[in-house]
């Protein structure tokens, strides 16, 4: 089965976005597929114990079960390294499942044989 790279770049201040990302991250992990999110920007933060706990909409998945979902299925993070140095993010503090690194990691864990790609 492929692998899927989920690539977010909006945190917290668009909880639906966020959502949908992981939603699709989920699905992918859920059904055996190696699952990487790529987080830059604002979505660095949500690789910080704590920080991702928000319900978007009426009827959504809370945030935060959706992360507990991601990591036991296996998924992925990897917080750009750029991102969490500007935002002065402490990368030893990272959730279990998330990594600081940039596009060289990203392109190593996807490899040669290709990944789907999602962007949000």
């Amino acid at each position: 089965m492929g692998k899927a790279a989920i690539s977010l770049t909006t945190g917290l201040e668009d909880a639906e976005r966020v959502t949908v990302a992981f939603l699709v991250a989920v699905g992918a992990a859920e059904s055996g597929r190696p699952t990487m999110m790529f987080l830059t920007k604002e979505a660095v933060r949500l690789a910080v114990p704590g920080v991702a706990r928000a319900v978007a909409c009426n009827g959504c998945p809370p945030l935060e079960e959706l992360l507990q979902r991601y990591a036991a299925a296996g998924g992925e993070m990897l917080a750009c390294s750029i991102c969490v140095d500007a935002k002065e993010i402490d990368a030893t503090k990272l959730i279990d499942n998330a990594t600081k690194g940039g596009s060289v990691q990203l392109w190593e864990w996807i490899g040669d044989e290709g990944a789907t790609t999602f962007s949000y």
